[in-house]
């Protein structure tokens, strides 16, 4: 299992609004390259986003589901379609640590196929090293998603 932590100088609220729009999935998940089409109804349970990963030939159309959503916790829970290899699931979770500071959360593991058998700590760090640079971008996309709403909307 791969925990990443990261403390964001961003009020919860505002970081749980990057997360709960699935169009800006491509401007902070490492490796995903395009959105091409999110459910009216995300993020609620059982509700996908629909994106394209890596560059040609490599290039591949995926998608991802909610699992589960609480979003006075600001908690999302995902299953992440990696076919062939399989699902991973990820766990984002925003906490309140002020008025203006949050800690983000992502906990990432194998969900089924093969990339579950093949599961390894290696794994687990390549994952980790992936997340901290998925969680500096999500700082930045929250920041700048801020930065357009009217001081009394933050």
């Amino acid at each position: 299992m791969a925990i990443n932590r990261r403390v964001m100088a961003l009020p919860a609220d505002q970081v749980w609004d990057a997360l709960s729009d699935g169009w800006t999935y491509s401007d902070w998940v490492v490796g995903t390259r395009k959105i091409r089409d999110v459910d009216d109804t995300f993020p609620a349970k059982g509700s996908r986003l629909h994106y394209t990963i890596g560059h040609f030939p490599l290039r591949h159309d995926s998608h991802t589901e909610v699992l589960d959503v609480d979003p006075s916790e600001r908690r999302l829970d995902l299953a992440i379609n990696s076919q062939p290899a399989g699902r991973f699931r990820v766990v984002l979770n925003v906490t309140p640590q002020s008025e203006r500071t949050s800690l983000v959360e992502i906990d990432e593991k194998p969900l089924d196929g093969i990339v579950k058998v093949l599961h390894n700590p290696l794994f687990d760090l390549v994952i980790k090293v992936r997340n901290v640079e998925t969680l500096r971008r999500l700082e930045r996309v929250s920041e700048s998603r801020g930065a357009t709403l009217h001081p009394a909307q933050r």
